[in-house]
């Protein structure tokens, strides 16, 4: 949606960012009035049937503001480097996009920051979001630093604290982190425009608790595990709902193997005998499966080549599903 009759005052920003988390940060700086120079966002990219390419949702909110956008494929690249150079940015914000060279971040005289999706020093890495509800942490948040040569490192400039509810899923931390690291993105310009940005190195901060890591996750990292605890089952199955989604095979009563996608799930606390990964059913309203101190009774689930369903509707399909087994 464009952004329109703003006053524009206030340093210069380059914004650098690709998805839709970012867009809102984007939003919120045109909003506060500040000029925004340029946006440095990623390649398009193929996707969909015929793979066309596809811009990213930053792109496309930039143009819609008939912002300049550029593009590259190297970030040292010595034409991209003189035009980010001729755009004259006070400060460059960082949200969601990709490592900078020096040649980059040292470039703007007021600094070049990040927003990052957890309460640095914790959750450095590429998934942050995921690890901490995957973790079973009950509280995570934002925090803006300035870049340095280490990854997610830099001096923190502001940080802001949020809960995380105990049926609450990736996604749902997601939206909420999106708009209140959009708040702290204006505030942060706003400071550092102002010259009243205090900051506070990580080392400082680092021997309060112990650091844990948040590094990306790929696709066999989000098999489901069910020798697992029931709690830790749950909490691997929503700290990667709905995106990159925890999976499992399903073994029907007929020898096939099916590879499903499971949303969202709960805790039942039963003694049993079964195997781990057994099934019981009614084979219409529930579908448990046996884990280590219980169940996980499954809310929704997705087979390969159909669309998300609530259970009771993936058994009306599934006649067989008290023979089968997940592995």
């Amino acid at each position: 949606m464009e952004v329109r009759d703003m006053k524009l005052s206030g340093p210069g920003i380059v914004f650098m960012g690709t998805p839709e988390f970012a867009v809102e940060s984007l939003r919120a700086i045109l909003e506060a009035g500040y000029p925004v120079r340029g946006v440095i966002t990623s390649p398009d990219k193929p996707s969909g049937r015929g793979l066309q390419l596809h811009p990213s949702p930053v792109k496309e909110f930039a143009l819609e503001n008939s912002l300049p956008v550029l593009q590259p494929l190297k970030l040292k690249d010595p034409e991209f480097l003189a035009t980010l150079k001729k755009w004259q940015a006070d400060i460059q914000v960082v949200v969601a996009f990709r490592m900078l060279p020096e040649e980059v971040w040292n470039m703007p005289p007021m600094g070049t920051f990040n927003l990052h999706a957890s309460l640095l020093p914790q959750y450095r890495g590429a998934a942050p979001v995921n690890w901490a509800v995957i973790n079973g942490e009950t509280r995570t948040g934002v925090t803006t630093f300035f870049l340095n040569h280490e990854i997610d490192k830099g001096s923190v400039i502001f940080s802001e604290e949020t809960s995380i509810g105990p049926r609450e899923t990736a996604g749902d931390v997601h939206d909420r982190l999106m708009l209140v690291g959009a708040r702290l993105v204006v505030k942060t310009i706003e400071a550092i425009g102002a010259g009243t940005a205090g900051i506070i190195e990580q080392q400082m901060m680092e021997a309060q608790e112990p650091l844990k890591s948040a590094p990306k996750i790929f696709k066999n990292d989000c098999r489901i595990s069910w020798s697992n605890k029931a709690e830790t089952i749950y909490n691997f199955i929503r700290g990667l709902s709905p995106y990159p989604t925890a999976w499992s095979e399903l073994i029907t009563g007929k020898g096939e193997i099916m590879t499903v996608k499971i949303y969202f799930g709960t805790v039942v606390k039963r003694s049993h005998c079964h195997e781990y990964g057994a099934v019981e059913t009614d084979g219409k309203t529930f579908l448990s499966v046996a884990v280590k101190n219980g169940f996980i009774n499954i809310e929704n689930i997705k087979m390969q080549g159909k669309r998300q369903m609530a259970i009771a509707e993936f058994l009306r399909g599934f006649p067989y599903a008290g023979e089968c087994l997940f592995q």
